[in-house]
């Protein structure tokens, strides 16, 4: 088990195949985790991205991240993953919980500001997708 374990989802009202470009391109990663070392682990398409964290946090991290792109109710579920391992002396808790709640509250800031600019119509973000009604 990894001493940093951050996972999240939000959806977007779009399809995998118009926010997988999104989630792939190196300069919005750059741009939204720019502590982090990343180097691209797999590229999967409409499904997401897998990277290798070879450094974070001043070099005192290092693990996996990926973004696992779903398609549900006519939109994208973007599934964040982060693991996260310390590269010296183990993290404390208080350490490891901060650390965790930065990167959970980036990721959301992250996907709902994608959201709002792909899917600039949409008035509520929390509730998730449209409810259907027969």
């Amino acid at each position: 088990m990894p001493e940093i374990d951050v996972v999240d989802s939000s959806w977007v009202g779009v399809p995998p195949a118009a926010l997988a470009p999104v989630v792939a391109d190196p300069d919005n990663w750059r741009r939204w985790w720019p502590d982090l070392e990343l180097r691209v682990a797999e590229l999967r398409g409409p499904k997401g991205v897998r990277w290798t964290v070879l450094s974070g946090r001043g070099g005192t991290v290092t693990g996996s991240m990926e973004v696992w792109l779903e398609g549900v109710d006519g939109g994208t579920v973007a599934h964040y993953f982060l693991r996260l391992d310390g590269t010296g002396t183990p993290l404390t808790a208080r350490r490891r919980d901060r650390i965790a709640d930065e990167y959970r509250t980036r990721a959301k800031r992250v996907f709902w500001a994608v959201a709002d600019r792909l899917d600039p119509g949409r008035i509520a973000r929390v509730a998730g997708p449209p409810t259907r009604i027969p």
